[in-house]
């Protein structure tokens, strides 16, 4: 017989993954509230499987609840989550579709040269900083410029990212992010604060999450943590999750 869907907190997403089965797949739903309109999906069993921080999902998940809530973004189709407490020489980005909850990408991502060497450590939203930027994005439109097929994003927290348009802080791929590169010289290339892609796949990725889709540029920065209006300006709370198998 079929489970019935159970409600549960966020939090407890991995005492859920170690109950169930090896072979079901588990799927999170971010639930509807009065004053929230996304409601997406997480195959929580492929997240996990693939390495994705879980914290940093939660976070994530909080955020675009919070932002749909606000009226910030419309209820986004995907979610992007880029962990970048991660060496560059990992895969350290993940792309759902939060209308299926299937995990579409898993891939190495570039920082800023002045971010950190092969682990990032330095953030900022400054001008000419060429360092990388944390927090909510919401993705525009595609075009080609100097980096080829690239990706505008639209950064949502003033202080931390609003100034991508000003910095021309866009997605795109680069020869640079490639996984030989980095087990010559012990980190990919970097680039000037944009999150660059391997060559490969940049424009299937952009193609894929482009025109509303979020990113979420994740470390655990104290400041970033502390201040971001979508991580608590709406209470604070773990949105509600649904658990199927």
């Amino acid at each position: 017989m079929k489970r019935k869907p159970i409600n549960v907190l966020v939090a407890t997403l991995l005492c859920l993954a170690a109950a169930a089965p090896a072979t079901s797949a588990i799927a999170t739903r971010v639930s509807t509230t009065a004053r929230s309109r996304f409601s997406g999906r997480v195959d929580l069993a492929g997240a996990e499987h693939s390495g994705m921080p879980v914290d940093a999902l939660k976070l994530a998940l909080s955020a675009i609840q919070c932002a749909t809530a606000s009226g910030d973004i419309k209820a986004p189709p995907t979610l992007t989550l880029i962990d970048y407490s991660r060496p560059s020489i990992e895969p350290r980005m993940w792309v759902f579709d939060l209308n299926s909850g299937r995990l579409l990408f898993k891939e190495l991502v570039a920082h800023g040269r002045n971010t950190g060497e092969n682990m990032a450590t330095r953030f900022s939203d400054a001008m000419n900083s060429h360092q990388t930027s944390l927090g909510l994005f919401v993705t525009s439109d595609a075009y080609v410029g100097t980096n080829g097929y690239s990706l505008r994003l639209d950064g949502l927290e003033p202080g931390f990212n609003a100034r991508a348009r000003a910095r021309a802080i866009v997605m795109h791929g680069a020869p640079y992010v490639d996984a030989k590169l980095a087990a010559a010289q012990g980190r990919i290339g970097r680039s000037w604060g944009c999150p660059a892609l391997r060559e490969a796949v940049a424009r299937k990725v952009i193609d894929t999450i482009r025109g509303g889709g979020v990113i979420f540029s994740y470390y655990p920065d104290a400041a970033w943590l502390k201040s971001s209006r979508f991580l608590n300006g709406c209470g604070g709370s773990a949105p509600t999750v649904l658990a199927t198998s």
